[in-house]
């Protein structure tokens, strides 16, 4: 097999693979998507329809976003082969790679996504972008994009989420961002949405809501998809050109999808590729305090789309809980939910107590913090790995460093001020 370039901006919009349009205002995934908003949102979504599509044509765009991707963003990031993780999984195990989002610049995927949008924000003529965060990693990439391209930046947090990601809320701050604590609800993510929400509905004319996720009403997740695609194609020319074929499996942590989606979508019309996505299982599937929307949802609207959401018997959204702030979301992508729906992925949960597992295994055996929302898919991508056998290859996406999570890592483990060893400590 001819191997591919390594780099996918260097195609054009126009080549790249599964194209969506962005201007049909109805656009769905099976029966999941749509748009269910207040009128007053309806005619900034179509403008934002009309200006990606304008703009996916744009040979001068396609270019500038290249360049800042690659010079600013540091793209494309590495497909390494974890041989000590492999070697974990056992000797009949498949290799396992990790694609090393945690490398780019802000520490993950999400600049992929913001990179775009900033862009599009510029093109429509606004000055002010809003953003919710979770985990803290949308919220740095929106003030970092803000601070290069001069916008102002106003980024929603649940209060809970700021103690739990400190130091992102201080690296929001040190770019010129504003970061408001969200005090209602649970005070995590879903609380940070409904704010945005809000927010942008009041300042419609002068603020473009930079959504973190492959989530909200069309055209949000056809358009964040197709920003964080760029992952899942840079897998498979790195893997061809390195080995010469595909992957068996890919596998990912899911909470809204971003980073799962641009993994999978390059791979979609693969049928040999096993896509497995990895939800947060909180304290167990048992009981109610996890964010397993699609292993443990139902049907129904939440921010703007029909998906899976975690909801009551009355469609109220439940409370949801994960040890990881980016995964502790009551509602995922509507495509994930198509594909959930109509089996080509398949999705599972990983608990708290499995999430830090994951973590501390990828810390002592590769060296690398990862962040606790992809530590999530490290477990379910050993079992995989092991399913397989040792003549195929896994990859795993690591969508982002850990560094935010050292506190609050070792507040649950209860180490020591000194350091103690996280295995001893568990």
């Amino acid at each position: 097999m001819s191997a591919a370039p390594t780099d996918p901006y260097s195609q054009s919009q126009s080549n790249l693979p599964n194209p969506t349009p962005a201007k049909y205002s109805t656009a769905k995934f099976g029966r999941f998507g749509g748009r269910f908003v207040p009128e007053a949102l309806v005619a900034a979504l179509d403008e934002l329809a009309a200006a990606y599509d304008d703009a996916s044509n744009d040979a001068t765009f396609q270019r500038r976003m290249r360049d800042l991707a690659r010079n600013y963003g540091g793209r494309p990031t590495p497909l390494y082969f974890a041989q000590h993780l492999t070697e974990h999984a056992g000797p009949d195990a498949a290799r396992i790679f990790l694609k090393r989002e945690d490398l780019a610049h802000t520490g993950s995927h999400k600049l992929c996504n913001v990179l775009g949008q900033g862009l599009l924000t510029e093109r429509m003529g606004k000055r002010r972008v809003i953003a919710e965060t979770g985990a803290g990693q949308h919220g740095v990439a929106t003030a970092t994009i803000a601070a290069l391209l001069g916008l102002d930046c106003v980024v929603y947090m649940g209060e809970e989420d700021t103690r739990r990601q400190r130091l992102n809320v201080v690296r929001m701050q040190l770019m010129g961002a504003e970061v408001v604590p969200v005090t209602s609800g649970t005070r995590t993510l879903k609380d940070a949405i409904n704010e945005a929400m809000r927010d942008w509905v009041t300042n419609v004319e002068s603020t473009h809501y930079l959504i973190g996720s492959v989530v909200g009403p069309h055209p949000f997740p056809t358009i964040v998809r197709d920003f964080v695609k760029v992952i899942g194609q840079e897998v498979r020319a790195e893997l061809l050109e390195t080995e010469g074929r595909l992957p068996a499996a890919l596998v990912a942590c899911v909470g809204g999808g971003s980073n799962a989606m641009g993994l999978f979508h390059p791979f979609i019309a693969d049928e040999g590729v096993r896509l497995v996505g990895v939800e947060a299982g909180g304290e167990g599937l048992s009981g109610v305090r996890h964010s397993a929307t699609l292993t443990g949802g139902s049907e129904g609207i939440l921010h703007g789309a029909r998906s899976f959401v975690l909801q009551d018997d009355f469609g109220q959204v439940r409370p949801t809980h994960s040890v990881s702030a980016g995964l502790d979301y009551p509602g995922v992508g509507p495509e994930h939910a198509w594909l959930a729906d109509t089996g080509r992925a398949e999705y599972l949960a990983a608990t708290d107590d499995e999430a830090l597992e994951g973590f501390r295994l990828v810390c002592e055996l590769e060296g690398i913090i990862p962040a606790l929302e992809p530590a999530h898919a490290v477990l379910p991508a050993l079992r995989v790995a092991r399913e397989l056998g040792p003549d195929e290859i896994v990859v795993l996406n690591l969508s982002g460093r850990g560094d935010k999570d050292v506190d609050e890592v070792s507040r649950l483990l209860a180490m020591t001020p000194a350091g103690q060893d996280l295995a001893a400590a568990r």
